[in-house]
């Protein structure tokens, strides 16, 4: 089953809750980012569209999340990546295209062949 932006943040939240029950409250939670409770709440519930990406980027930080997973849950992509795209649109939507099906491995042996540079 896939979840919906704010019904994984609850879970997320309410999980860590249960090992530090004050820190990972609703308030807890929406001090930390810099929310009013019944924002986030309205976040959690699905009535509220997700936040900007620096309020997600901090959900993440505070949650223990990767930020670019919750930006994409969110239907988001971060700047930092939009302008590399933005820059090379054909290779990278190439590129995209044809990594969609192939296997997480795959796509991992791909990553570090770039990261360190043994072309």
């Amino acid at each position: 089953m896939r979840h919906s932006f704010g019904s994984y943040i609850r879970e997320r939240r309410e999980h860590l809750q249960k090992s530090n029950p004050r820190a990972f409250t609703l308030r807890g939670v929406s001090r930390e980012v810099g929310l009013e409770p019944s924002y986030l709440s309205k976040i959690e519930r699905d009535t509220q569209p997700p936040p900007s990406e620096e309020t997600i980027k901090r959900l993440a930080a505070v949650l223990g999340e990767d930020g670019d997973m919750l930006l994409a849950m969110a239907g988001k992509i971060s700047t930092d990546l939009k302008e590399v795209i933005c820059r090379r649109p054909q290779l990278f939507g190439q590129l995209l295209r044809e990594l969609k099906n192939q296997p997480d491995h795959a796509v991992l042996r791909l990553v570090r062949e770039v990261r360190d540079g043994e072309w």
